[in-house]
């Protein structure tokens, strides 16, 4: 069995600043809904087409000086790159924060949990 290559790096990008990134999660919903229709047979007959929402979950670590208002963030850039030359990238473009959480653990340094929106996913 030949060993396969995965993404590699993450990078953020503030206002022209790299953020550091330890984890993103990306969840895409399609935007379709369940059309629910009174017909004799009891089931729904189809569904709707809606609008997609790009939302992601980032983890970055926490500073110890010149931390950011990662409350405000509009416009950022995440793009994940590949390890593999000839891969395709990943970026999500036109990003803005949510909701900020904080995480401390024993052994980890601390973290800031960011939860965003992104217009646009493009693969490169």
């Amino acid at each position: 069995m030949a060993l396969e290559e995965y993404a590699g790096a993450i990078v953020m990008e503030v206002d022209g600043t790299e953020v550091e990134v330890t984890d993103i999660d990306v969840q895409t919903k399609t935007g379709r809904k369940l059309v629910k229709t009174m017909n004799s047979t009891g089931r729904p007959k189809g569904f709707s087409k809606g609008i997609q929402e790009i939302e992601l979950s980032v983890t970055v670590v926490i500073p110890v000086s010149g931390e950011m208002d990662w409350g405000s963030i509009e416009g950022a850039k995440i793009t994940i790159y590949p390890n593999a030359p000839g891969g395709t990238r990943t970026t999500y473009q036109d990003c803005f924060s949510t909701s900020v959480g904080a995480k401390y653990t024993v052994e980890n340094e601390g973290r800031r949990d960011i939860k965003m929106n992104a217009l646009r996913e493009i693969d490169e």
